[in-house]
């Protein structure tokens, strides 16, 4: 076997390759060229029982720090598996291929096949989105790269049949080869068993989203202007009555957390605004 450069230790399995509940960290790469800070706080982490780092390439179309190589950099500091974000936006086909490649070279073993945030109207003078080929095709080549796989699961809960939606192209990421998939944000019960249920015939491990909510005007943020997130109105409530907005969000993800163990085959947790505490 070709020894693995620049990775320590070597993964021989995906993190996802597990029957056992799966809980990762969601991690936004810095905005520059310093990885120091966040990963000593990542570091930190090493003390509970997370399994390995989900990281995010130009979350909402921004410029960030390759997130190759900060998962390269999260394996070697933190000794814990980190799963690659790529998108179709940000890559011709021969990019992509070259990326998938790549991720092999420096021991990754997962990627998440994504769309891609869209660019900001704003944006779009001076950047495009390329998308050579669609979310389905990037699955393909990401197995016939030898990659364990996973895709997004977004109901997008603005549209009136956006769960039924979700479902159909659940089930042909899966026809496509996709092994598991990682649902947007939940924060209640009720939404999450929806989820799970509408999701049980698709024999993939289905991951919940937990992002922990930390203001009263964050729960409203989410609500009302990020598309695929809807924090219920009894949540949004409890968040403007709470003495301590950030320990009641706290709380919820909590909440969110156990209902992952009973329904779920694992949990994303989304740290907002880099607050890993």
């Amino acid at each position: 076997m070709t020894e693995q450069l620049g990775t320590e230790p070597s993964f021989k399995t995906s993190l996802m390759d597990s029957n056992q509940f799966i809980t990762t960290i969601e991690v936004v790469p810095p905005a520059g060229a310093d990885p120091g800070p966040l990963l000593a706080t990542l570091a930190s982490l090493a003390d509970l029982p997370v399994d390995g780092f989900s990281v995010a390439t130009n979350p909402v179309a921004k410029a960030r720090m390759s997130a190759m190589a900060l998962c390269a950099l999260i394996q070697q500091k933190t000794g814990r598996q980190a799963m690659l974000h790529c998108t179709i936006r940000d890559h011709n086909v021969i990019s992509l291929q070259g990326e998938l490649w790549g991720a092999q070279a420096l021991g990754l073993r997962t990627v998440m096949a994504a769309t891609g945030d869209f660019v900001a109207l704003g944006d779009r003078a001076r950047t495009t989105m390329v998308k050579d080929v669609n979310v389905y095709d990037l699955v393909d080549m990401s197995r016939n790269s030898g990659l364990y796989t996973g895709v997004v699961f977004d109901i997008h809960p603005e549209r009136k049949d956006g769960l039924k939606q979700a479902v159909r192209r659940l089930e042909k990421k899966k026809t496509a080869g996709a092994q598991f998939a990682v649902s947007q944000p939940v924060y209640d019960r009720i939404s999450a068993e929806r989820l799970a249920n509408a999701t049980a015939h698709i024999d993939i491990p289905m991951i919940l989203g937990i992002l922990p909510l930390r203001t009263p005007r964050h729960a409203t943020f989410l609500h009302e202007k990020v598309a695929g997130i809807a924090v219920p109105k009894h949540v949004r409530d409890q968040m403007e009555k709470a003495d301590d907005p950030i320990d009641a969000g706290i709380r919820n993800a909590r909440d969110m957390l156990g209902i992952a163990r009973e329904r779920f085959a694992g949990a994303c947790i989304m740290p907002p605004f880099d607050h890993f505490e």
